[in-house]
């Protein structure tokens, strides 16, 4: 079940979370950790940010250089043994020592290794946030194991596109611009079932459903459903978007200026 906390910072605007940030260098990209931040702090306050590897490898150099930059504190582990990976025990026992403190509202998991799945639903056990990212090859089950997944790709997707546009911006010629490579929106499939079967899920007597709890349900059913991966920056702007899919009402709420959205299926 997503944690309460979850639904409502989605839909806030100010962090409140204390969350601690754990990166596994050997199944992590340093390319997407502008994003990354910049996705965690939607959440809350990144309190901790802590990455593990071997930094001596030729594998972490790419990481060596944003570590100071982002204030990252980089954990040492050197491999015992060739093909055996070291690291993923030192970030579970971190973690534990972490949860023992009860400084920290939840944790964010960096990693696309199925071997924390465990530890994603000890953290969850006692009650704490678990947010996940990963690549679209992690496996399932640690993808579930999170109150919510979101998969890097999409970070790195928002990157380069601000970096292109930039790039066209500064472009005067138009044939130029052309010239300019476009950003690839990871090729995934629409789940038109999944999407009718929440919202059936979250209607209420009448057969509307507010969006925010449409939202909350998509996440229990699946936590790595991601509108970013269908093209869509919000799941309103999917919703208003899939109008042969959706019908939708804003409604004024009372004793107030703000309007809710609501929606049906067709």
């Amino acid at each position: 079940m997503v944690a309460p906390r979850l639904v409502a910072k989605i839909e806030s605007e100010e962090p409140a979370l204390r969350l601690a940030v754990l990166i596994d260098a050997d199944n992590a990209q340093a390319a997407v950790i502008e994003g990354l931040l910049a996705e965690i702090a939607r959440y809350g306050e990144a309190t901790v940010k802590r990455i593990y590897g071997d930094f001596t490898a030729p594998t972490s150099a790419s990481w060596k250089k944003v570590l100071q930059e982002h204030a990252i504190k980089p954990v040492q582990q050197f491999a015992y043994t060739t093909g055996k990976n070291a690291t993923d025990s030192t970030m579970i026992i971190d973690a534990m020592d972490l949860l023992y403190t009860r400084k920290f509202d939840g944790f964010c998991l960096i990693t696309s290794d199925s071997d924390f799945t465990g530890l994603a639903i000890r953290l969850r056990e006692e009650g704490l946030m678990v947010l996940g990212f990963g690549e679209q090859k992690t496996p399932t089950a640690f993808r579930n194991s999170c109150h919510k997944f979101i998969f890097t790709e999409v970070l790195r997707l928002n990157i380069d596109s601000e970096k292109i546009e930039n790039q066209k911006n500064s472009i005067k010629n138009s044939q130029e611009k052309e010239l300019v490579s476009t950003v690839s929106v990871p090729k995934v499939k629409f789940p038109k079932k999944f999407i009718l079967t929440a919202l059936e899920q979250s209607t209420d007597d009448t057969g509307w459903a507010q969006l925010g709890t449409f939202g909350s349900y998509l996440t229990k059913l699946q936590p790595d459903f991601d509108s970013r991966l269908f093209g869509y920056k919000k799941l309103s702007d999917l919703v208003k978007a899939k109008n042969d899919i959706f019908q939708i009402e804003e409604r004024q709420t009372s004793g107030g200026d703000q309007k809710i959205l609501y929606i049906r299926s067709k």
